[in-house]
């Protein structure tokens, strides 16, 4: 198939005909080779291992086992501009995180934090965590009657140069809570 001009400037055109679409061969490679480079910054995307590597730092600091360490842990893992979001606007700096995070760990003195599924796409890394601790007294200003609670958390960083950039979480610290009021 040639199109009117070609055969007007008698310069052959070679025309495909692909899914119902009729393009000219140079359009039709344009296509094919966004296609590909698509595909392939796509598959260049870090491996699960990778991300590990950058994450298992930051959720050894959540643990209380590496309370006195927690702040070195945080460091090494997140960038200097690193902040942590619990909603669009509830944004905390690394260095606030640092200074808070010893009393965290001294109202949950055995608080565990495990990664439980590592999700990937592009620099953006999703984890499902699970964490589970015994409070001693008070939790965000709510007496606690000595039981045990496991929740679930989400979180999605955003890795750069191998360190934790940006995080938005939600944990479900209403069904803790609802766990350590039963009877």
């Amino acid at each position: 198939m040639s199109s009117p001009a070609a055969k007007a400037n008698h310069a052959p055109t070679v025309w495909v005909k692909h899914n119902g679409v009729t393009m000219n061969k140079f359009l039709a490679a344009s296509v094919a080779i966004s296609t590909l480079a698509f595909a392939s910054s796509a598959s260049a995307q870090m491996s699960e291992q990778s991300a590990r590597a950058s994450l298992t730092p930051f959720y050894q600091a959540l643990n209380a086992a590496n309370a006195k360490d927690a702040p070195e842990l945080i460091r090494q893992s997140t960038t200097p501009g690193w902040v942590t979001c619990r909603g669009n606007e509830a944004c905390n700096t690394r260095d606030e995180v640092m200074a808070g995070i010893g009393q965290r760990m001294r109202a949950i003195p055995d608080l565990k934090w495990e990664i439980k599924e590592v999700l990937i796409s592009g620099n953006h890394v999703i984890v499902r965590g699970e964490a589970t601790g015994t409070p001693a007294g008070e939790l965000m200003g709510t007496a606690t009657n000595g039981k045990s609670f496991k929740l679930m958390s989400l979180d999605l960083h955003t890795i750069e140069g191998g360190k934790i950039a940006r995080t938005y979480h939600v944990e479900d610290w209403q069904g803790a809570f609802r766990q350590m009021s039963q009877k």
